[in-house]
C-alpha cells in the first residue's frame, strides 16, 4: 500500500515537474517574441525617420532582411494557430500563406548573400562602391530577389494545376507543403531548388570571406568587422538550412515520442522557424556601432521629449 502510495507520489510530482516546465518555456518564448515584436519596432522606426540608414545600401538590405523575416515569423505564426484550432483549412487559402512563406524563406539566404556581396564592394573595392551601390541599384537587387523567388515557386503551382481537380482547391487540408505540393516533381523540383539556392549562397559566402580576410590582413579594422560579419552571414544560412531537413527533425521525434504529432510541430516551428529570425535584429541591427549609437540617441530623445 505504501508503495503504491510512494509510486502514485512520484508520478504526481513528474506530472506537475513537466507541467511547470511546460509553462515555463511557454512563458520564456512569450518574453522573447514580445521582446523581439519591440525591437524590430524600433529597429524600422529609427529606419524611416533618420536618413543616415533609410539612404545607405547597407542598412537597406538588413531592413529588408528584418521585414522579410518578420512577415515569414508572422505567417508561419498565423498558420500554426490556424492548424491547432481548425487542423484543416480550405486549400485555395492555404496554398496563399504556404506561397508567401516559401517566398520569404528562400528570399533569406539571397538577403544574406546580398549583404555579403556589399560589405565586399565597400572593403575589396572602396572606389568603386558609390558608383556600384547604390539606392536604386539595392531596391533593384531586392526586387530580383523577389522574382528568382517567385520563379523558383512558379513550376509547383502548374504541377498543382495540372495534377489535381479543380474540387481540391475547395477541399479542406492540413496545411503543410507536404500536403498541398502533391505531386513527386514537386518534391524533386523543390530539393534541387534549395540545393541551388544553397551552392550559390555558400559560394558568394566563401568567395567574400576570403577576399575580405586577405583585406584584413592588411590592417583594416573595417575589413576585421566585415570578415565578422560574414561569419554571422554564414551561421544564419546554416540555421536556415535546418528548414531543409525539417522533415527528416521531425519523423525522428516522432519515433522518440509517438502520439506527440502537433507538441512535435511545434517544438520544431520554435527551433527551425523562429530561432534563427532571432538572430537579424539583435546581432545585425544592435552589433552595429552606428545603429546602436543613433538607437540609443533616438530613445534618449523621445524619453527627454516625454519627461518635458
Amino acid at each position: 500500500m505504501i508503495l503504491v502510495f510512494l509510486v502514485s507520489l512520484v508520478f504526481l510530482l513528474l506530472l506537475v515537474f513537466l507541467v511547470l516546465l511546460v509553462f515555463l518555456v511557454l512563458l520564456v518564448f512569450l518574453v522573447l517574441l514580445v521582446f523581439l515584436v519591440l525591437l524590430v519596432f524600433l529597429v524600422l522606426l529609427v529606419f524611416l525617420v533618420l536618413l543616415i540608414f533609410n539612404s545607405n545600401p547597407r542598412y537597406i538590405l538588413f531592413i529588408h532582411l528584418v521585414i522579410n523575416d518578420m512577415l515569414q515569423l508572422f505567417l508561419s505564426s498565423l498558420l500554426h494557430v490556424i492548424t491547432y484550432v481548425f487542423v484543416r483549412v480550405n486549400v485555395s487559402f492555404c496554398s496563399i500563406i504556404l506561397v508567401t512563406i516559401i517566398l520569404t524563406t528562400l528570399n533569406t539566404p539571397l538577403n544574406l548573400a546580398s549583404m555579403a556581396i556589399e560589405r565586399y564592394i565597400a572593403i575589396c573595392l572602396p572606389l568603386r562602391y558609390g558608383h556600384i551601390c547604390t539606392v536604386r541599384k539595392t531596391y533593384s537587387l531586392i526586387g530580383l530577389m523577389w522574382v528568382l523567388s517567385v520563379f523558383a515557386i512558379l513550376p509547383d503551382f502548374f504541377a498543382l494545376l495540372t495534377t489535381q481537380p479543380l474540387t481540391f482547391f475547395h477541399s479542406p487540408v492540413i496545411c503543410l507543403r507536404e500536403q498541398v505540393f502533391r505531386s513527386a516533381y514537386s518534391v524533386v523540383k523543390r530539393d534541387v531548388s534549395h540545393t541551388i539556392f544553397l551552392v550559390l549562397v555558400w559560394l558568394t559566402l566563401v568567395y567574400t570571406y576570403i577576399n575580405i580576410v586577405c583585406a584584413a590582413k592588411r590592417a583594416s579594422a573595417q575589413a576585421q568587422r566585415a570578415r565578422n560579419t560574414i561569419l554571422l552571414h554564414a551561421f544564419q544560412v546554416l540555421l536556415s538550412m535546418l528548414n531543409y531537413v525539417r522533415v527528416l527533425f521531425e519523423q525522428g521525434l516522432l519515433l522518440l515520442l509517438p502520439g506527440h504529432y502537433m507538441s512535435i510541430i511545434f517544438a520544431s516551428y520554435v527551433i527551425i522557424q523562429i530561432l534563427p529570425r532571432f538572430i537579424s535584429p539583435i546581432v545585425y541591427g544592435l552589433r552595429d556601432q552606428t545603429f546602436r549609437k543613433y538607437v540609443s540617441r533616438y530613445l534618449l530623445c523621445k524619453m527627454g521629449l516625454g519627461g518635458h
